[in-house]
């Protein structure tokens, strides 16, 4: 099967799958934020609410650098260098460090994302967790895992007593109050809610069962593009706030089991 075709692409230079290559890739990212972890870090504001390290940063040029060393034709695409359109051909959609902010504050809740989309559909995704060595990785049509383990969502089938995740978007004005308007209709069914800092661990979570189902208002490709495919690949579903099947441009993200999911579109109406 040739690369152009292949829904696993094998690398010309390597001979090495794309699967196999994320996660090895993974792996090199998390000793550089590892080695910065205990270290006081650069920090930056680049946006209302958002900030970079110069870990972040770091870590992306490694990241591109060792992903062309597998995959020199194919595009690619990050939260600190942005780069190529991730729905024409195979793009690399990267987030060096998701939950910035956990990383810089010395909170342990952070992950490094790598995916590769072809027109726009993901192939594969890992979503590795560098403090607990929990990778959590799928390809498309192969299952979702945490490391060797196969990963399902939730069988919850109802928000009663259900745990929810989410965390508050950088609009402030605007998705952040339409969050907290949400939770507090869905509140009185909801056994916890979870705000920790990082949407794609979140979503991972949920993709494992760990949440039941994660919502967030508005999230970029980086956030979302592993977490779209472990999400589908763990037997759920993700869709946008319409209810439509979430992309990596969707405008927002519900995800977790399917009659879970139904079950909070229906509870949720009446809120924007």
């Amino acid at each position: 099967m040739s690369q152009e075709t292949s829904i696993n692409p094998i690398s010309p230079l390597s001979g090495k799958d794309a699967w196999t290559v994320a996660r090895e890739v993974a792996n090199s990212a998390a000793e550089l934020l590892l080695e910065w972890w205990p270290k006081l870090k650069e920090i930056s504001d680049k946006g209302e609410n958002d900030i970079v390290t110069n870990v972040d940063k770091a870590a992306e040029i490694l990241i591109k650098s060792e992903l062309a060393k597998h995959f020199p034709a194919h595009g690619f695409y990050g939260e600190e260098l942005k780069g190529d359109q991730v729905e024409t051909g195979f793009v690399w959609v990267v987030d060096p460090i998701d939950g910035t902010r956990n990383y810089a504050m010395g909170i342990p809740y952070f992950s490094i994302v790598i995916a590769l989309a072809k027109d726009g559909e993901v192939l594969t995704g890992v979503n590795y967790d560098p403090l607990r060595g929990e990778m959590f990785h799928a390809a498309l049509g192969q299952g979702a895992f945490l490391g060797e383990e196969q990963i399902k969502v939730s069988s919850r089938d109802s928000l009663d007593g259900a745990i929810i995740g989410t965390d508050v978007a950088y609009d402030h004005d605007n998705g952040t109050e339409k969050t907290l308007q949400m939770l507090k209709k869905l509140w009185p069914r909801l056994s916890s809610v979870r705000m920790m800092g990082s949407s794609a661990l979140g979503i991972s979570y949920a993709a494992s069962g760990r949440l039941d189902i994660y919502v967030h208002y508005s999230l970029q490709p980086y956030d979302q593009a592993a977490g779209l495919l472990l999400i589908q690949e763990a037997g759920g579903v993700a869709t946008d706030r319409n209810g439509y099947r979430a992309k990596l441009y969707s405008d927002g993200i519900i995800a977790g089991a399917s009659s879970l999911h139904q079950d909070f579109i229906n509870s949720r109406k009446g809120v924007a």
